[in-house]
């Protein structure tokens, strides 16, 4: 179906407000969810810039244009953001604004409120370098040129006689047609980071010689202006032509199918208790010898995880998670030592101990970290509700159906819940007083959520979950779990946390094609993807010496900690 040439005209976008600085584009941002489209002037003019407010921080995220080489019915060039292309930028604001999509994963940030321009709109690149309306290519077709030459150009051809109107987008004398075989020539400014390799001007000059015909999929090249990180891909090319194909990326190690081992028939025993926590990397965050609770790492962290949407936190700890629990990233020799595919599968046998214990430390000291981020929290009331909300949001991300990182998800509720956190009665009144949606989903959602899995009745089907809750059978193994309750009562449970081990076991590859979907395209930062290994968490809690302490004596160590915090916020009576 034709557009109406006013939905197409960038021009004609009340969002749209040419060129504009950055600093006059974030006054314009008061609430979260509002944006404007601009010019960026900090790299030479020519670039569409989306600039969104989003969680009280204006974003600006650059639009890749693709230029194409011009046939019927085919644009001249697609816009992009990160992986979706559109034919036009009022077709991908649209798209964007009207299904609430996030404009890049890394930030989770949703253009939902367009803010209109006031005043005209002065000459910018849409005028001369975007031309992505259709209406605007047509009157150009009528006018001829005797030669192609550029010495014949200003002396050649009538003027038009249509005047464009007030307000109305004219196109750039610099695009003109060719005679030949060739339809056309659009003027690229060597500003944009994306181009058609052989598609090159030079100040409105055309070349004598045709340019070669250019690659259907052009190669990318990402800016280098302080704009939001995105990761702009190159769908599939189906339609290329041979010789044409675009190299495709080697998948990372969490992306990549695992193959299946040819089964010889014999049966190996296993040699060696098998080892996921990868603590021989050095510390980028941390010294080589560092004390406990060091006020400089602590806060580069929460500056990290501010910088991240919790989305995108949810998947930095689903990676590692399923890094430490031997889901992912399992060599060859360690299935061959463990004698078994996965460390799901591991758990349940009796050379799986030094598994387990691993599993239970990651679980504790993750529990004892979230409930550091709130109690650790000395300023204002309204900083440690806000430290609260950002807990139940990355748990709400977590959940089955979502992220689906159940171990995860129990450690982050875990922190909620310890008593240290839940006696603070003035903070979560102000959680409920300012977040109000946020104590909701905690008191009706999370908390019956977090009783079922501990009761091993909680969701557990490939899919809706990428990696099961297993805390509760690995205590069982392990002899530390206390029977509560009725004896009728706590046999049931026992039964059912066994028969959910018993299924975790057998869904093991399911679970690893879940989690490996979830991953797919996903590209950590490397700061934060640290700070979620189990190793940096045992320094950043009890020191580099501290943490080889035992670890029993370690978590009551630290439950002193937490208490003292915990009476210093709110004293009691």
């Amino acid at each position: 179906m034709h557009q109406p040439q006013d939905q197409e005209n960038l021009a004609h976008q009340p969002w749209y407000h040419g060129h504009l600085s950055r600093q006059k584009a974030e006054v314009l941002l008061v609430h979260d969810g509002d944006f404007l489209v601009r010019d960026s002037g900090s790299r030479g003019g020519g670039h569409p810039v989306i600039s969104c407010r989003w969680r009280g921080s204006v974003l600006h995220f650059e639009v890749f244009r693709i230029t194409l080489r011009p046939r019927p019915g085919r644009p001249a060039a697609l816009f992009q953001l990160e992986e979706e292309q559109f034919p036009s930028m009022p077709a991908l604001v649209r798209s964007y604004m009207a299904g609430q999509r996030p404009l890049s994963q890394a930030t989770g940030a949703v253009a939902s409120r367009p803010v209109g321009r006031q005043g005209p709109l002065r000459r910018s690149f849409s005028e001369d370098t975007l031309g992505d309306s259709p209406a605007q290519t047509e009157p150009l077709r009528a006018r001829k040129w005797s030669s192609s030459e550029p010495a014949n150009l200003e002396c050649t051809g009538h003027p038009r006689q249509d005047h464009p109107g007030p307000g109305a987008s004219a196109r750039s004398a610099s695009t003109l047609p060719r005679t030949g075989s060739d339809p056309m020539l659009l003027k690229t400014p060597a500003a944009l980071g994306i181009m058609a390799d052989s598609l090159r001007a030079s100040d409105g000059q055309l070349h004598a010689k045709a340019p070669s015909k250019p690659p259907r999929a052009p190669s990318l090249a990402l800016p280098d202006a302080p704009y939001c990180e995105l990761v702009p891909r190159i769908p599939n090319a189906k339609k290329q032509a041979p010789g044409q194909r675009c190299p495709e990326p080697e998948p990372r190690w969490w992306e990549a199918e695992e193959e299946e081992e040819e089964q010889d028939g014999s049966f190996v025993r296993p040699q060696a208790e098998v080892s996921f926590c990868v603590s021989a990397n050095p510390s980028c965050l941390l010294g080589p010898r560092n004390r406990p609770l060091e006020p400089d790492v602590l806060r580069t962290l929460r500056g990290l995880f501010l910088k991240h949407h919790p989305r995108s936190t949810a998947l930095h700890l689903l990676l590692q998670d399923c890094q430490a629990t031997g889901l992912l990233g399992v060599t060859r020799a360690q299935r061959r030592a463990m004698g078994v595919a996965s460390g799901l599968e591991l758990l349940t046998l009796p050379h799986g101990h030094h598994l387990r214990l691993e599993v239970l430390e990651r679980y504790e000291t993750l529990a004892l970290a979230g409930a550091l981020a709130v109690l650790g929290c000395t300023g204002p009331l309204e900083e440690r509700a806000a430290a609260l909300k950002g807990l139940v949001e990355l748990a709400l991300e977590l959940r089955p159906g979502a992220v689906g990182n159940l171990p995860g998800f129990a450690a982050v509720m875990s922190a909620l819940l310890m008593p240290q956190v839940a006696r603070l009665e003035r903070t979560w009144r102000q959680l409920r007083r300012s977040h109000t949606e946020s104590a909701l989903a905690f008191e009706q959602e999370l908390k019956p959520l977090m009783r079922a899995l501990e009761e091993g009745a909680g969701p557990c089907e490939p899919g809706e979950v990428a990696l099961p809750h297993v805390a509760p059978a690995v205590r069982l193994l392990e002899g530390e779990e206390e029977p509560a309750g009725p004896l009728e009562e706590s046999c049931g449970r026992l039964l059912r946390t066994l028969q959910g081990a018993r299924r975790v076991a057998r869904d093991a590859p399911r679970y690893r094609r879940a989690a490996a979907r979830r991953l797919r395209g996903f590209q950590p930062d490397p700061l934060l993807r640290e700070a979620f290994t189990t190793s940096f968490v045992q320094r950043l809690l009890w020191g580099s010496r501290g943490a080889r302490a035992p670890r029993r004596e370690r978590l009551d160590k630290f439950q002193g900690v937490l208490r003292a915090l915990s009476q210093r916020l709110e004293p009691d009576g």
